[in-house]
Formats: C-alpha cells, sequence, structure tokens
C-alpha cells in the first residue's frame, strides 16, 4: 500500500482529516487516541510532543492548526500533521497498534534505499502498481516513458532558474493549453477529477500529446538557452504547439 492507503485505514475508527495546501492533514489527537486507547488523548500528546522535541523533531515547522468539526458540531482548531509526519510521530508511540505501521515504514525506506542502489527497480514497482490497476502494457510504457520526460523537463527548468512551486505549475499549465486547449485544472473538471492524478486518466493518444508537448519545450529551451520564468514561459508556450 502507499502513504495515503496506509493512513485510510484509520478511516473506519472516524479519524478526521482535511485537505489543506495541497495534501492532507490529519487529526494528530484521533491518530493517537486510537494507537493508545487514552482516555485523555489530548494530555498523551502533550506528553509525547515534549519527547519529540527533545528528540529533534520540529512541531513549529511539522504541526498546523486546523479547524475540524467536533462532536458539538462546531469547528475547532486542532492539532494536525501531513501523512509524512504523521507516520514519524507514529513511530514514537509504543503501541502494539503501532507496530504493523512501523514495519510497513521499514519496509518502505529499505525499499527506497534499494532504489537509489538500482533505479532500474523503482520503475518496475511502479509498472507493477499500475499493472495491478488493470492498465494495459502498452499504456504503461506510455506513462514510465512520460515520467521520465517530464522529469527531464523539470531538471531543465531547475539549471534554468525555474525554482518554486507556483513557476512550474505556471509552465506546466502553458504547455496544457497549448496541447489541449485546457490546463491542467480545467482538463481534470471535464474528466470529473478531483485529487486524482490526471495523467493517470489520460488515454493512450494524450499522454502521447503530453510527452510531445514537453520533450519539445525541454528541446526549445536548450535551443534558445532559455533563462528565467519568462523566456521558459515562451517556450512552453511554443514547445506545446508543436506536433511534429
Amino acid at each position: 500500500m502507499d502513504s495515503k492507503d496506509a493512513l485510510v485505514v484509520f478511516e473506519g475508527t472516524k479519524i478526521r482529516r482535511t485537505w489543506h495546501d495541497e495534501q492532507w492533514y490529519f487529526s494528530v489527537t484521533d491518530v493517537v487516541g486510537i494507537l493508545t486507547d487514552s482516555s485523555i488523548p489530548r494530555r498523551y500528546w502533550s506528553d509525547l510532543k515534549a519527547r519529540l522535541d527533545e528528540e529533534g523533531f520540529e512541531l513549529y515547522d511539522k504541526i498546523v492548526q486546523l479547524k475540524l468539526p467536533s462532536s458539538d458540531g462546531k469547528k475547532y482548531e486542532t492539532d494536525c500533521a501531513n501523512t509524512e509526519s504523521m507516520f514519524r510521530i507514529i513511530q514514537s508511540i509504543p503501541s502494539p497498534k503501532a507496530e504493523p505501521f512501523k514495519r510497513w515504514l521499514a519496509k518502505v525506506g529499505y525499499e527506497r534505499v534499494q532504489e537509489i542502489e538500482d533505479p532500474e527497480l523503482a520503475q518496475k514497482r511502479m509498472k507493477e502498481l499500475f499493472k495491478l490497476k488493470g492498465y494495459s502494457d502498452d499504456w504503461i510504457e506510455k506513462r514510465v516513458r512520460g515520467i521520465a520526460i517530464r522529469d527531464e523537463l523539470t531538471d531543465e527548468w531547475d539549471k534554468r532558474g525555474i525554482k518554486t512551486k507556483n513557476e512550474y505549475s505556471i509552465l506546466t499549465g502553458e504547455i496544457s493549453k497549448a496541447t489541449f486547449g485546457l490546463t491542467p485544472a480545467e482538463y481534470k473538471k471535464i474528466k470529473g477529477l478531483e485529487r486524482q492524478n490526471l495523467r493517470d486518466h489520460m488515454n493512450d493518444l494524450e499522454l502521447i500529446f503530453a510527452m510531445l508537448g514537453e520533450a519539445s519545450t525541454t528541446k526549445i529551451a536548450r535551443n534558445k538557452d532559455a533563462i528565467g520564468f519568462n523566456e521558459n514561459k515562451e517556450a512552453a508556450k511554443e514547445g506545446g504547439q508543436l506536433r511534429e
């Protein structure tokens, strides 16, 4: 299972969560209460925070107070953490219920080390995951190739002064508008998607056009030696228009 699925296991026991900063944030006290069976999870969490702070876990940076619904129907600010931080918190809870998650994290960490040593393993596992989801071999090959082309483009943007997440999003939008006549957000709306990955819901032809747009943008940026946001924006518009 992936990180999202691992926490969704808790949903049957009413873990509160909310969408914030383009990712899920979970109620820390809800998770703590379930894993520890504590009658006062807030007090347990208060003690745990002190221990985490001693261990160097930067709470001010990892824990966010977000409004979540309470039993009285009102919303109150609650300590919340994203998936990564929540797993770090779970690792510090000495509870039998936390052990399956700890073992899963150890397995994921080991696999990640293996993939760093042998990148082909990462690609193999990705293909296996798509296969399990019912995608055809031809589609999977195109999807994997598209990921490689996308990585090459983002590496090129990084070399050319594109640094912020917003800049990457805008440039990606320019390619998409030139290629499909739609921004990724507009495209997802047409397909009835919310937080799903758009490219996982593209057909073979759409994947091919997406690859052409991004590969062409990379080539144009290099040929024109585009530097900075504005020059790369023009390269993105031009790249998305190419069909050859």
